[in-house]
């Protein structure tokens, strides 16, 4: 099986990292050498902004390739092939919407910055987003942010996340789609954009097939990612439905599933 992958897709949240966001560095950088050495690339795929998700890989991320912000910002090693750009009339469609809901905490993703509106969202929740966006900025006012958007990033009472999926998938059906990671986590992400278009433009790019392409996941929003590659594991942590989309399971994250199951195909 070896020689026949030439792709390897990994989550990161609940699927990679362990739940203090800790991953074992020795072990995936003997996996990582192997892949190289048989020609399998590596590739980050997450719901996460490109800013944060390199930092978990310093002196050797510019040697793999980064699905971020669940497929709005696709990056081949050091060069950038793709950026979402939402109109901005849907832009202030979606702030209009969520601003009828003040429980809504939102938050803006661009291709420079994350950004949180002032008076909208406390300090503890913008100290909180921090950790998955480090490029995060305060604005007075989302409608004034000077940015390519790639995405919105509301996070809703975790017990009503289907109930606000519901109404996203209501209120902007056509002009952006919503995606879930769970613990109230809501992405609204354009039409047709999603961790596996990200996967499809990298394949594309490099002349492979889904057959040779493995993915990781434990969430919602890597459905589309698992049945798309033709091997696939959830996590033993993931959810049901996100099970029924992958090809196996794996061990959990806190168990390093990723690691164990790479091992076994590359060591």
């Amino acid at each position: 099986m070896t020689n026949e992958i030439k792709m390897v897709a990994v989550d990161i949240d609940g699927t990679f990292v362990h739940s203090d966001y800790t991953y074992d560095i020795e072990r995936f950088k003997r996996i990582f050498t192997r892949m190289k050495r048989v020609g399998c690339n590596f590739v980050v795929a997450s719901g996460n902004q490109y800013y944060q998700l390199r930092d978990l890989f310093p002196g050797y991320y510019d040697e793999m390739s980064f699905v971020a912000e669940n497929g709005a910002f696709v990056k081949d090693r050091e060069e950038l092939i793709f950026t979402a750009n939402m109109p901005k009339e849907t832009v202030h469609l979606v702030l209009d919407i969520c601003r009828e809901y003040p429980e809504i905490l939102n938050v803006l993703c661009g291709v420079n910055s994350a950004y949180c509106q002032r008076g909208t969202v406390s300090q503890k929740f913008f100290e909180l987003t921090a950790i998955y966006y480090h490029r995060l900025k305060w604005v007075e006012d989302l409608k004034e942010v000077n940015d390519q958007i790639l995405k919105f990033a509301p996070t809703v009472p975790e017990e009503k996340t289907d109930l606000y999926y519901d109404m996203f998938c209501e209120k902007l059906k056509g002009k952006v789609e919503p995606t879930t990671s769970g613990h109230g986590s809501i992405d609204l992400i354009m039409p047709g954009c999603h961790k596996a278009s990200g996967l499809k433009r990298l394949a594309e790019r490099w002349g492979i097939s889904p057959e040779q392409c493995v993915a990781f996941g434990d969430g919602g929003n890597d459905i589309e990612m698992l049945e798309y590659c033709g091997h696939s594991y959830a996590m033993g942590n993931a959810p049901e439905r996100v099970k029924n989309a992958a090809k196996d399971i794996c061990p959990s994250n806190e168990e390093d599933g990723v690691l164990v199951t790479l091992e076994k195909i590359f060591l």
